[in-house]
């Protein structure tokens, strides 16, 4: 049955917006007049899609986020564990809802499984809302038939994938905030203090300091320039993201990228601890090898390490066992082979590749923190330095006027 979105006026002249299912638009204005609302405009849902069924772009913003789809994931996994037809467990979803394009979301995902589309392809068209890994998992979940198992794992996932993302995001926080605050204070000295006060004695024709010329010179440099290289610097960033769309260039980069001093191994970790874990989920729930080091290597961000695992892919494909064909690609590490070799020894692969990405994770936490302490006080030094040298330039001058005055 087709979804419709509506805005209406109650009894008491108050508007009130929603969504409502009906067969026709027609009807869905019959359901609202029953219900003591007079509809200002029924528009159908399905209208979200193109041609291809896929769904049509949308605005800045109108996307599921990492948090509301973790929630989904959990509310329907727990709604059909309690015996809820996926239709009612739909409908729970929808009334739960609180963002409109969440509730839209919901209601024409209900209406096309209503319409006799199977889950997983009512999820491929909205590609931009359910990653490759989860449509993947969804329908291995309907082919073995225990969908409510494979969401529960699948939630379970996202929420560790969340979290994860949240320490890193937080473990940085504080030198990303230090590090603007430092260029803004070092900005306001240099294009506003210094000049005031150090042009005072420059008017005496008395002879400055170097310190303090120098200084004069980069707050010049600043206050001229300062706007241009500002701009300059946003325009290389800007090129250089465009320059990395060269497959060549982009791979070189990533590449170099593993073996960089003190963030190559933050690098790795972060790429190992995806790895480890979407494999984990996706063998666990009854995906082929195969098709799961596949949608594990589309949750890779470095082109370089996505190549590993399509060689070790290869040779899986040729026979080769998994733990081999990893151990023989360089930057996987030694702790992560050996699990997944006990694993296959044992029958339990999807067991060892949990507590392999449950290790990844706890040394991409590590590495992270041990990356943020080191920011700290290098820039809290850099900063005092910097503050230092400022203040010295502005001193200088009056100690040398106290000497000539005794």
């Amino acid at each position: 049955m087709p979804a419709f979105r509506y805005e209406a006026v109650d009894a008491g002249g108050a508007t009130r917006k929603g969504v409502v299912n009906a067969d026709s638009p027609r009807s869905a204005r019959a359901d609202l007049r029953m219900q003591g609302l007079t509809p200002l405009a029924v528009d159908a849902i399905a209208d979200q899609l193109d041609a291809s069924g896929a769904a049509k772009s949308r605005g800045f913003g109108e996307r599921l986020s990492t948090v509301e789809l973790a929630l989904f994931t959990r509310q329907l996994s727990s709604l059909l564990e309690a015996g809820l037809p996926l239709e009612q467990a739909f409908t729970a979803l929808l009334e739960q809802a609180e963002r409109p394009f969440v509730r839209d979301l919901v209601a024409s995902i209900r209406s096309e499984v209503m319409g006799g589309a199977s889950f997983s392809d009512a999820l491929s068209r909205h590609p931009r809302d359910f990653e490759p890994i989860y449509r993947a998992l969804v329908a291995s979940g309907e082919q073995i038939g225990h969908l409510a198992r494979v969401l529960t794992r699948l939630a379970d996932y996202l929420e560790r994938r969340n979290a994860l993302v949240q320490k890193v995001r937080l473990a940085f926080l504080y030198p990303g905030i230090v590090t603007v605050v430092a260029f803004a204070i070092v900005i306001f000295l240099l294009t506003y203090v210094v000049p005031q006060i150090v042009t005072v004695f420059a008017n005496t024709k008395q002879k400055l300091p170097l310190l303090t010329v120098m200084m004069l010179a980069v707050s010049d440099f600043t206050r001229a320039y300062g706007v241009a290289v500002f701009i300059g610097l946003v325009a290389a960033f800007v090129a250089w993201r465009r320059a990395l769309r060269d497959p060549g260039l982009k791979r070189r980069w990533h590449t170099w990228l593993l073996t960089a001093p003190v963030y190559g191994k933050f690098e790795r970790s972060l790429n190992t601890a995806r790895f480890a874990s979407t494999l984990a989920i996706t063998t666990g729930s009854g995906v082929p090898i195969l098709q799961a080091l596949d949608t594990s290597r589309d949750t890779l961000s470095n082109v370089a390490m996505k190549e590993l695992v399509e060689q070790a892919s290869a040779s899986v494909r040729e026979g080769v066992s998994l733990a081999r064909a990893l151990s023989a690609q360089k930057h996987f590490p030694p702790m992560l082979v050996h699990m997944i070799r006990a694993g296959e020894i044992t029958g339990e692969l999807p067991a060892m590749l949990e507590r392999a990405a449950n290790s990844q994770q706890q040394d991409l936490e590590r590495r992270t923190l041990t990356i943020a302490g080191l920011l700290e006080p290098v820039l809290i030094l850099t900063m005092g330095v910097v503050v230092l040298l400022i203040v010295l330039a502005v001193l200088m001058p009056i100690i040398e006027i106290n000497q000539l005055v005794r």
